[in-house]
Parts: C-alpha cells; structure tokens; sequence
C-alpha cells in the first residue's frame, strides 16, 4: 500500500507557477500582489452530509474546490491558491486520481495552485481552503446594502436540492431535467466571472453566495446590513414543470446548494445589469428589495401582493 507522502506526490504534487513555494515542506510561501487584500475561505465536505457516498470521485474534486471559489466570487475576490485537508477511510488509488482529476480542472479554468495540505485515515471528509486576492478596500460585503436597493439572484436557485430530491428517490423528475438537476448538483460552476464584474463596474452593493438557501442566504445579507426585506415569487426564475411543484418552490427558496450569487444593487444599476446578464450569458433576476426594519427580517410575497408563510428557509447543519 503507497505511504502518505508516495499518494501526496503521485496525485496532488503539481506545478505551482504562481506560488513562491509550493507543496513538500513545512508551509507553503505566498506572495500576495501589491496592493491586494487577501479572501480566505474554508468549506468542509463530509461523506453522508454534503455528498453521496456514491458520487462521482471526480465530479467531488471539482466540487470540492468550486464550493470554495463560489465564496471568493461573492467578495469580488480572483483565485489564487487554495490547500486540501481531507481523512480518506483507505487508500484508493483509482478514487484518488478521479479525485485529483476533478480538482485539478477545476483549479485549472479558475487559475489556482493547489499550495499544500494534508491527509489522514478516517471517514471521508474533504476541506478545502482558497485564497483569492481583491483590491484593497474593494471587497463586495454582505454589510454593504442600502434601503431602497433592489435585491437580485443569479441563474436559477433551486435545481441542485431537486437533483438531491430525485437521488434520493423523493421525487422523479423527468430524464432531461433529472440530468440537468443532478449536474446542478454535482457540478456546480462558481460565479467568479459574475463577482468580479459587480465589483469592479460597482453594480452591487453588497453580496453573498447562496449555499444554504436562497432565503436563509438573503436574511444573512440583511441581517449584515441591519436592514430587511422582500421577495417577491413572481419575480423568481419560472418553476420546472415537475409533478410536485410544492417541492420545486421548497427547493427553490430553502434548497441550498446552488452556488449562486445573491446581490444588492442600487435601482440605477438595472439597465447595467440587464446588460451583465446578457453579456455572461447568465440569468440574472430582480427578486425584491432592502427596506428599513428589524435586520435580517424578510418577508415572502406572491403574486397578489400577499405575504406568503415560508416554513423552510434553508440548511443549518445544527437546526432542528
């Protein structure tokens, strides 16, 4: 059975052409650009919670990573490095190289170094820390937003936890929008592109990624911001036509798991944003608006201008 180090050097040691000092000593050394801050983020993907004990090694590696870069984009921030800690229950060679596969393309398209890490024997759990760099002071926030500022989201928040649903055998989708929904799922694509535009046309006020939930994601932003909020279902992307349209309109606004990015825009930026969106290729949807009062607190209306209860607002590894 191959050491430790004899994996660590047949599957993750790699160039590192942006790093002064890459894997195989005690620490990696960095060199951040002049004038540039430092985004760092981590994000944990344990077997059984995050993942399915069957998934695809190699789509896991690429999502390893994109969970991470998804939080760089909502800062605005660019990719740069990122470290891999993860406990593997054995040493699987062909599992590995999946793995390391799907990362490292990942890594490729976003421009990242893998700088180091760890591993160790245990139950599968995989941690990923990046690193990306933005102009000092520039940083997109979630405390940035202003009453009266329009609230929008990209691409289309609910398909990932549908994908969940259909695996799981909760619901069955139709074969066209299962695939689309389990490589939602599986392959989630980080909006770098997107955070980087808002930040450096000044679009956005504030941002977030939309990880646990469209709503649960939105009441983090307002609460940072100490304002609330609304959203309105109209204004949402159209629901997949599915048999259980309840669970297509749970998915949507408490699903988690989509990457996204939800933003906070002055009323002035709209035409701009039309314009992003058709720029990037990427829906983009005016879903509500900041308002004053209790921080955090948003309310969900339908189509009649009716407050609507929403029971599920999204993921927390410890609610009840």
């Amino acid at each position: 059975m191959p050491s430790e180090f004899e994996l660590i050097a047949r599957h993750f040691a790699r160039p590192t052409p942006r790093t002064l000092l890459g894997p195989g000593d005690d620490c990696a050394l960095l060199a951040p650009s002049p004038g540039m801050a430092l985004a760092v983020t981590t994000d944990m993907l344990v077997e059984g919670t995050h993942f399915l004990p069957a998934t695809d090694p190699r789509l896991l590696g690429w999502k390893a990573l994109a969970v991470n870069l998804s939080d760089l984009a909502a800062m605005g921030a660019t990719p740069r490095w990122a470290f891999l800690a993860g406990s593997l229950p054995a040493a699987r060679d062909d599992w590995l190289a999946a793995f390391a596969d799907g990362l490292f393309a990942c890594a490729g398209r976003h421009g990242v170094d893998l700088a180091g890490g760890d591993t160790t024997r245990g139950p599968l759990n995989l941690c990923l820390t990046a690193i990306g760099e933005v102009p000092a002071g520039t940083a997109l926030r979630r405390d940035g937003a202003m009453p009266g500022d329009d609230l929008w989201v990209s691409g289309q928040p609910g398909l990932a936890a549908l994908g969940l649903a259909h695996l799981q055998q909760r619901t069955r989708l139709p074969d066209e929008l299962a695939a689309r929904c389990v490589n939602a799922l599986q392959n989630p694509w980080p909006r770098i592109e997107l955070g980087l535009a808002l930040r450096e046309r000044g679009l956005a006020r504030a941002a977030i990624d939309v990880s646990d939930g469209l709503l649960a994601d939105l009441g983090h932003l307002l609460q940072r911001s100490r304002l609330a909020g609304r959203v309105s279902l109209a204004a949402l992307p159209p629901l997949p036509a599915v048999a259980d349209p309840a669970l297509a309109r749970q998915c949507q606004l408490a699903g988690g798991d989509d990457y996204e990015l939800a933003f906070a825009a002055p009323p002035a930026k709209r035409g701009e944003l039309a314009a992003l969106a058709l720029e990037l290729a990427l829906p983009l949807w005016r879903c509500g608006e900041t308002c004053a009062g209790e921080g955090g607190t948003l309310t969900v209306w339908d189509a009649h201008g009716k407050a609507v209860a929403v029971n599920e607002r999204g993921f927390d590894h410890f609610g009840h």
